[in-house]
């Protein structure tokens, strides 16, 4: 038996997600099992407490505009079909993540600027004014929104952290550029409480920054490592949880360097997949952590399920 996903099945289904109860079973013994929170969802790694937490996720229509240059009609059909997931949509995440070391909490990105950050922090019981460190893998839009509610920081006691290299490309853009004035909406007011990290600097104790620039001049993902265990925040390495695994070289409309960002997907993915390290990538399914294997030439995600329960 075949089943054949819709574009309208798929928009319905995605229409539900923000919808949905969040319901407490009961036991045969009487105990209520824990139940999936719909806006975060922490995990543990050693002594560190890791929480995702969507901000907000939409339908989006072209996608092998979007995640198939370089891909013919047929090949982004069968990829997609073999994935059970329709080739001219795509559902979009933003998936911030909170890491908190026991000594401080480490924000990684603030989403869209909508109201989504502040209501998974809720959710996840932290308020704006406990976040000590905001780091920003980049400076795309969906990850700055965030930095700034009504005009005001939205996270006033925290210290910020990005990479020299973006910072100083979008700084210095002219009045007009779309980013560039967002940055000097949303980043540049924070300047003097910002720090500037290299490739293998250090955010704090066990967090480690690891350059993959080609989507940005300046993007960094992230190495996660407390008590001999370890997990890589990939920011925004791969934009979709299919295509741009099984086909990184397949071309992604939001990479500004397109063949740097390739080298960096291949290279990271080798990495996961050869040291069996787990991932939380800002674009994948929420709740955007999993594990990376090599298929083919390509790769796959796998979710999680139960695995680093918190």
């Amino acid at each position: 038996m075949s089943l054949k996903i819709t574009r309208r099945a798929a928009l319905s289904g995605a229409a539900a997600l923000p919808l949905a109860a969040t319901v407490t079973p009961v036991l045969a013994d009487g105990h209520a099992a824990k139940a999936p929170a719909v806006h975060s969802r922490s995990f543990k790694l050693g002594d560190f407490t890791v929480t995702t937490l969507l901000d907000g996720s939409l339908p989006r229509d072209g996608a092998k505009e979007i995640f198939g240059g370089g891909a013919t009609d047929e090949e982004f059909a069968k990829v997609s079909a073999e994935n059970f997931i329709p080739a001219d949509m795509a559902q979009f995440y933003f998936t911030p993540t909170l890491v908190d070391t026991g000594s401080e909490k480490v924000l990684f990105d603030t989403g869209l600027g909508q109201g989504g950050i502040q209501k998974a922090l809720a959710e996840a019981g932290v308020s704006p004014e406990e976040i000590d460190v905001v780091v920003l893998t980049h400076m795309h839009p969906d990850h700055i929104g965030g930095m700034t509610t009504e005009g005001a920081a939205t996270f006033a006691n925290a210290r910020y952290v990005t990479a020299s290299a973006e910072y100083d490309f979008w700084s210095k853009m002219e009045a007009g550029n779309r980013v560039g004035d967002l940055v000097a909406q949303k980043v540049t007011p924070m300047a003097e409480k910002m720090s500037f990290i290299e490739d293998g600097g250090s955010v704090a104790s066990g967090i480690t920054a690891m350059a993959a620039f080609g989507h940005t001049p300046g993007h960094m993902t992230y190495m996660l490592d407390s008590g001999g265990q370890q997990l890589v925040l990939t920011a925004d390495l791969a934009n979709h949880y299919v295509w741009s695994f099984a086909h990184p070289e397949w071309e992604v409309r939001f990479d500004m360097d397109k063949a740097a960002a390739t080298a960096s997907r291949r290279k990271v993915m080798e990495m996961l997949a050869g040291d069996r390290i787990p991932m939380i990538g800002y674009h994948m399914p929420f709740p955007a952590a999993g594990f990376v294997e090599t298929r083919g030439n390509g790769f796959r995600f796998v979710p999680v399920s139960y695995q680093m329960m918190g």
